[in-house]
């Protein structure tokens, strides 16, 4: 049995923080119902690009759901959610704070129709604070957090991650925090409100910065590639590519300089200490890349690797993706899908050894299981 056989989850969420946060709970056994609305569903649907007429943006945030398509601005529409809810064990929306409670579905309306529920509601900056009234996108929260201010090469402008790390962490978080609403509901038998900004989550990511901050009163700049505290603890250029290195303590600096042959440069006074190698970061690098202009990168990642020292190629997504240890991992996932054929997901990177969960359920079409769960509701499958 998955971890969360039984539960039921409603899913008023679209795009990715929410999406993904369902897709998680979906991958442990739970039940998830996506409604969306009846004539374009999930706006992800339509984002390029397209493989067989499906979203891969859509394809990659929505297996193990079942979508109903309702119009919650009709009466017939809303009694059907209304029925969902009373029997429901979780709620997930990022709808603008307030626009639910309007169509009669606000926190304290759900839960006197149903005190067991957990609400977990997913918004740009909250349902508290001066800001709650605004949306929030992940580009946007980049930018607000000071997230891009600390991105980028130091000479270059601020830059966005290559990812909607925002929406990543916010699905993650409102994860954990409907896991820790339902451990409580154990004890009370009474559920909560999740309150999950995107705001908040990113900000919550940037320990190392803000420690800085808060230690010294003034605001890291931007570093590229290179790391504020250690060293070295960055690219470096080999030969024939570039590599990643982390010799994170004095340990693995000393077997870094054997690896390649150097270790007079353990004991140069200019980089004896993680100090003294972040105040001659400079010199440091220059030697460092002359010895390793002496290797290509394959032999020079042998050599470290024999001496555990952490380390890695900066790798195209489609060579990471190739990668034997993600089969192993079942990180990539093959989905038989009803209208295209085989697809492929990332897989859920959470292992548990006895009950491992992991639907292989294809993402839905827009409306394909009104029949069914509407019909269970006592309802017309088309309200």
């Amino acid at each position: 049995m998955a971890p969360l056989d039984g539960l039921k989850v409603v899913d008023l969420t679209r795009v990715l923080a929410g999406p993904f946060c369902t897709m998680m709970l979906g991958d442990m056994g739970a039940e998830v119902i996506k409604i969306e609305e009846p004539l374009h569903g999930d706006e992800s649907r339509g984002w390029a690009p397209a493989v067989g007429g499906w979203s891969t943006y859509f394809l990659g945030v929505n297996r193990n759901k079942k979508s109903v398509a309702l119009d919650l601005r009709l009466d017939a529409h809303a009694e059907a959610l209304r029925r969902l809810l009373a029997q429901a064990d979780i709620l997930v929306e990022n709808f603008r704070p307030g626009s639910l409670a309007q169509l009669g579905f606000g926190y304290d309306e759900v839960a006197r129709l149903n005190p067991r529920l957990v609400y977990c509601s997913i918004s740009g900056y909250g349902q508290t604070g001066p800001r709650a009234g605004l949306s929030g996108y992940d580009a946007v929260i980049q930018g607000e957090s000071g997230l891009m201010d600390v991105t980028g090469q130091p000479d270059g402008p601020p830059t966005k991650v290559g990812i909607a790390v925002t929406d990543y962490l916010a699905g993650l978080y409102a994860a954990q925090g409907i896991l820790l609403a339902l451990f409580e509901r154990q004890r009370t038998g009474r559920g909560q409100l999740v309150d999950i900004a995107l705001f908040d989550c990113l900000v919550s990511a940037l320990t190392l910065p803000a420690g800085i901050f808060f230690g010294t009163g003034e605001a890291p700049a931007r570093m590229g590639n290179d790391h504020p505290s250690i060293a070295p603890y960055e690219t470096l250029r080999a030969r024939d590519g570039l590599i990643i290195v982390a010799a994170g303590n004095p340990r693995l600096w000393v077997q870094l300089c054997d690896a390649i042959d150097a270790p007079h440069l353990a004991s140069d006074a200019r980089f004896a200490t993680n100090a003294d190698r972040l105040r001659n970061r400079g010199a440091l690098k220059a030697e460092l890349e002359s010895r390793f202009a002496r290797y290509p990168l394959d032999e020079l990642l042998q050599r470290l690797e024999a001496r555990n020292v952490p380390c890695g190629r900066v790798r195209s997504i489609a060579d990471a993706l190739n990668d034997p240890q993600l089969n192993a991992r079942d990180m990539v996932l093959t989905i038989d899908h009803p209208a295209i054929g085989e697809i492929r997901n990332l897989g859920n990177p959470i292992k548990l050894s006895g009950t491992p969960g992991i639907n292989k359920r294809p993402p839905p079409a827009l409306g394909e299981h009104n029949d069914e769960i509407l019909s269970g509701l006592l309802l017309p499958a088309r309200p």
